[in-house]
């Protein structure tokens, strides 16, 4: 699919409210190192539009060609050199992967019960409507990640770190991941 000199070092891929931002923003902090959010190029390009995130969402929907457009920079930023270290998205991982890049590929895992007492936490709300709201996101993604790629999110081939953060502080994530990195030798 591409190639060149591996640059990124740690993607970081899992569902909505599995804790992938929280454990950027700690790597990023301990190690200095940046990052490039898939989620963040989604929501700015729709605000360049001028459209809401929901409008955005469904334009990508009728129009796949704008959803693989920032799947295209996420992967160009994966291999330029001056790119970021860490590149966070929900394919991220699987882009790493098919590219052969040479990195630490972590899906972080949780039950999507957990991630709606995530999100109710961090947004307020019930956790029935969180919880369906989950449910409603994981089937539209999957779908539209197939209808796109033929990948499924519940495919863990591409992840050679997987951790399940259910029973665990976002602290103890990211000592994981810093174990791990220093036992591949990422300083």
């Amino acid at each position: 699919m591409f190639g060149g000199d591996d640059v990124v070092h740690l993607t970081v891929s899992g569902h909505p409210g599995s804790g992938t931002s929280t454990l950027v923003a700690k790597l990023c902090e301990h190690r200095g190192w940046s990052y490039l959010n898939g989620g963040a190029v989604f929501r700015a390009i729709s605000e360049e539009r001028g459209i809401s995130l929901e409008e955005f969402s469904a334009l990508c929907d009728s129009e796949p060609e704008v959803d693989k457009s920032l799947d295209e920079r996420l992967i160009s930023a994966m291999m330029d050199e001056k790119g970021p270290e860490i590149v966070e998205s929900r394919l991220s991982g699987w882009w790493a992967y098919q590219g052969n890049i040479d990195c630490l590929r972590l899906w972080i895992s949780v039950t999507p019960e957990e991630r709606a007492k995530r999100v109710v936490k961090r947004e307020g709300g019930n956790h029935k409507d969180a919880l369906a709201r989950i449910h409603s996101r994981m089937e539209t993604d999957q779908i539209r990640y197939h209808n796109l790629y033929q990948i499924s999110l519940d495919n863990q081939t591409p992840y050679n770190l997987i951790i399940n953060s259910d029973t665990l502080t976002a602290d103890e994530v990211a000592n994981l991941v810093e174990t791990e990195l220093v036992k591949r030798g990422v300083e």
